[in-house]
């Protein structure tokens, strides 16, 4: 894996019909945003070649948003991501990578974000990038990293959605 991209779904409903979190579905402002994020990655050149998701309907909702300018990216639900720890969303990733050069992992706080913050951490960010990223990481931000050759992260950006309403 040459490229991590991190992807928090889109802003959720607070409630779904059955009354179970993972059935939270995204609002329209995080249909929105889900697209406007992925078109704003692959503006810039990065494309997953695969896209790691979180079965719940909310980061299933986010890729669904966002793939269209994904095209050819191989798409996996992973049940393990589902509310995942920070430990557990690197592993998947580092697993999926072995095969691929560009990973992206559609997943949830605070687990994602930790993530984020670690990396930033690990890969020597300007501290207040890495303040930044802890105290804050909305739905439908992004945290892209290089990855070198021995595993280690480099920042390669931090993005938020832009709020229109």
């Amino acid at each position: 894996m040459d490229r991590l991209i991190l992807l928090r779904h889109g802003k959720a409903e607070p409630d779904s019909a059955s009354g179970d979190d993972f059935d939270r579905r995204l609002a329209a402002r995080g249909v929105r945003e889900s697209a406007a994020m992925g078109e704003n990655l692959a503006d810039l050149g990065m494309k997953p070649d695969l896209a790691l998701v979180s079965p719940a309907a909310r980061t299933r909702e986010t890729w669904a948003a966002a793939q269209p300018v994904f095209a050819g990216a191989e798409v996996r639900f992973e049940k393990e991501l589902y509310l995942a720890d920070a430990g557990s969303i690197r592993q998947a990733a580092e697993k999926a990578g072995k095969a691929c050069r560009t990973v992206m992992v559609v997943g949830h706080n605070p687990g994602l974000q930790e993530l984020a913050v670690d990396l930033l951490t690990e890969g020597q960010a300007p501290a207040a990038l890495i303040a930044r990223a802890a105290r804050h990481f909305p739905p439908a931000a992004a945290a892209v990293f290089l990855i070198d050759a021995n595993g280690r992260p480099a920042f390669d950006g931090l993005f938020y959605p832009e709020r229109g309403d």
